[in-house]
This record gives structure tokens, C-alpha cells and sequence, in this order.
């Protein structure tokens, strides 16, 4: 527990009630017709192992010891909480270290940890209505979400986002259904076949948190002024700082090269996620090209004024480039070396694609390949 003077900088039990309280109520549906999405989004998860598998040629072997489940939005955000908490804890630990022998360290340690915590609620609520679907990697596991094999890892399935988004699109909800958790379990085919990727993706994150040179106030503004743009957008008069994401606010030069890699790595888990949810596709989603149409037009569509700042201001529109960057890498890479040859990128970390390697997939082939070769 990271604390000061024995009270935690981040109240996160807070975070979670007010995510909870905040967060908008689902579509409506009857309880028959909630344990039918239930049951089928589990009946798909299940079906997409093999046909990802399949199409992969990753993980021939049944790795597939992380549990399917399927939450609500209350759901998702108490898993996520559970997450931030682990991967933060390092870097709240040096924010104490510098804010507890210093004037008002008593003051922010009881007052900051609930300010945050209820404005890291406020952004949550937002995002919990928002997430498909996601596989939930560091979390430890608990009564209520478990994790499986001894590193954890879980599949979240977020059934009433994906109702609402195929009533949205006016889609046919079973193939909706199974098109999403083909994607979902694109990722957790990477880290159960790939065995040293959870572990290289944490030493990159702890190494971006262990560089953060912040102290603890701005650190807790730069909170402050997400949650404004949730609550009603900057304050009068206040310049607009560039359309600069969260995470690009708090960096040091050395967290820019880490993420830049950490870019790179998420393009490229992204983006093969889209490949294999399209290429498995036509094969078992019946209307996956309407399906397909329908959901990058919402993508590109975008939301209210409002949703797209925090969209900016959360790094929420790198990560649709991440999509489309990656998914670009790895159909140009397919096409070039075949899908064997592609999946030498999981081969140890120094064959992932740098940055600019997404954006010129032959750059990598010539690394990977000729150097395989040579």
C-alpha cells in the first residue's frame, strides 16, 4: 500500500465507487436475454481458440489456461483498478519518496489520495462504456476475478458494450458477437504461445514508470485536467496545451525512447489482431465485410466535441493508430514472407518491429530475414 503518513495517495477503493456510480447504465435487455449473450460470448470465446490458432500457427499446444470472463461495466473497471494498482505502485512509491519529507506531504497525503481517486473514478466511467473487450495481463487474481497459470492474465468480454455497439451498427449480434471475440483472443493466443512476452512488456512499463521525474502535484494536475475534460472541457482562458495525450504530458526524454518501443510492441499486437479477426472472418462471420464497413466508419466517426478531447487527451486516438499502422505491418509482412515468416517476430524481443519498422514493414523483413539468413 503506497501511502503517506499511513494514508494512500490513491484512494483507489474511492476510484472504484465512483467509477461504479458514475459509470452510464448499460442497454437495456431482460435477465433471459443477458444470460444469452453470456452464454454465447462464452461459446465464442471458446470457438476462436481453435480458429485463431489455426490461422496463427501460434500455440500448438493448449497454453489456454487464463480464464473467459464476461463482466459488466462495474466489472471492468474493478478489474482495471486492480491493474493500475500493481503497474503504478513504483511509480507512486518514488512520489512519495519525494513529497513525504517536504512541506504539505501530510496535507496531500490525505486529501491528494481521495482527489485522485475520485478522478481517476471519473475516467474509468468514461472508458467503461467504451471497451469491448480486453485481455487483462498484470492483475493479480482475486475472489471475484480470478487469473490463471502462475503469471495471471485474463480475457475480459464486456457484454453490454457489445450489445450496445451491435444494436448501434445494426448488425447481426451473433456475428458481431464472434468478430469481436476473435480479436480478444488474437491477444490471448500472443501471451500464452508468446513466453516471454508479459514479462518483457512489464520491464518496458516499469521502466517507462521508473523514469518518470514528476512531482507528486503535477502529477496529480495532469489527473485534474482529464477529469475537467470530462466534466465540461478547459477552463476559460486556459491555452490549449498542443492536444498533447496524458501520457505525453508527464514524459522525460528517456520515457520518449521507451515509449517509443512500447508504441511499436502495441501496433504491432493490435494490428494482428485485426489481421487475424479479418482473415479468420469470412470463413465463420458470415457478414464480417458489412460488419467490418459499419465499425470503421464509427471509428473514424468519432463522438461529441467533448468525447473526442478526452479521446486526445488520453492518447485514445494513438491507439486507433495503432490499429491501423499495425494491422498494415503485419498484412505487408504476410505478404511478403508468409505467415511463418511473419511469426518470427515472436521469436525474442530484439525481432519485434521498432517503430519505424511499423511504418516500413520491409525495413524489418530485411533485418529479421536477411540477418536469419545470413
Amino acid at each position: 500500500m503506497t501511502s503517506i503518513g499511513g494514508v494512500e495517495m490513491v484512494d483507489w477503493n474511492l476510484a472504484v465507487a465512483t467509477a461504479t456510480r458514475l459509470v452510464r447504465p448499460g442497454p437495456e435487455v431482460s435477465r433471459d436475454e443477458a444470460r444469452a449473450v453470456v452464454a454465447e460470448l462464452r461459446r465464442h470465446a471458446k470457438a476462436s481458440e481453435e480458429h485463431v490458432r489455426g490461422f496463427t500457427r501460434m500455440g500448438t499446444e493448449d497454453t489456454h489456461d487464463t480464464p473467459v470472463l464476461v463482466v459488466d461495466r462495474p466489472g471492468w473497471v474493478r478489474a482495471n483498478v486492480a491493474g493500475f494498482r500493481e503497474l503504478l505502485k513504483p511509480l507512486l512509491d518514488k512520489m512519495q519518496e519525494r513529497r513525504a519529507g517536504g512541506p504539505g506531504g501530510a496535507v496531500l497525503g490525505a486529501v491528494g489520495g481521495k482527489v485522485t481517486g475520485v478522478e481517476l473514478g471519473m475516467l474509468l466511467s468514461f472508458l467503461a462504456s467504451r471497451v469491448l473487450g480486453q485481455y487483462e495481463t498484470f492483475a493479480p487474481a482475486s475472489r471475484d476475478l480470478p487469473s490463471g497459470g502462475p503469471k495471471g492474465g485474463r480475457l475480459l468480454l464486456v457484454a453490454p458494450n457489445i450489445v450496445h455497439v451491435e444494436r448501434e451498427l445494426d448488425v447481426d449480434p451473433h456475428d458481431f458477437r464472434l468478430w469481436v471475440t476473435l480479436h480478444e483472443e488474437t491477444h490471448r493466443t500472443q501471451f500464452s504461445a508468446v513466453d516471454w512476452l508479459r514479462d518483457h512488456l512489464e520491464g518496458e512499463i516499469q521502466s517507462f514508470l521508473g523514469e518518470t521525474d514528476v512531482d507528486p502535484m503535477t502529477f496529480l494536475e495532469r489527473v485534474r485536467e482529464a477529469a475537467q475534460s470530462l466534466a465540461g472541457g478547459r477552463p476559460e482562458g486556459e491555452e490549449d496545451d498542443g492536444g498533447r495525450s496524458l501520457v505525453e504530458l508527464v514524459q522525460t526524454p528517456a520515457q520518449r525512447e521507451i515509449l517509443g518501443r512500447l508504441t511499436a510492441v502495441m501496433s504491432l499486437l493490435e494490428g494482428h489482431a485485426d489481421f487475424v479477426m479479418d482473415g479468420v472472418g469470412p470463413a465463420v462471420v458470415p457478414s464480417v465485410a458489412e460488419i467490418r464497413e459499419k465499425f470503421q466508419q464509427r471509428r473514424a466517426k468519432g463522438a461529441s466535441r467533448l468525447d473526442m478531447a478526452l479521446r486526445k487527451l488520453l492518447g485514445l486516438d494513438a491507439k486507433l493508430r495503432q490499429y491501423r499502422d499495425g494491422e498494415r505491418f503485419v498484412r505487408a509482412v504476410v505478404e511478403q514472407v508468409g505467415m511463418d515468416g511473419f511469426n518470427r517476430v515472436w521469436t525474442s524481443p530484439n525481432t519485434l518491429p521498432t517503430k519505424a519498422e511499423i511504418a516500413k514493414p520491409a525495413d524489418w523483413v530485411a533485418r529479421v530475414h536477411r540477418k536469419a539468413e545470413s
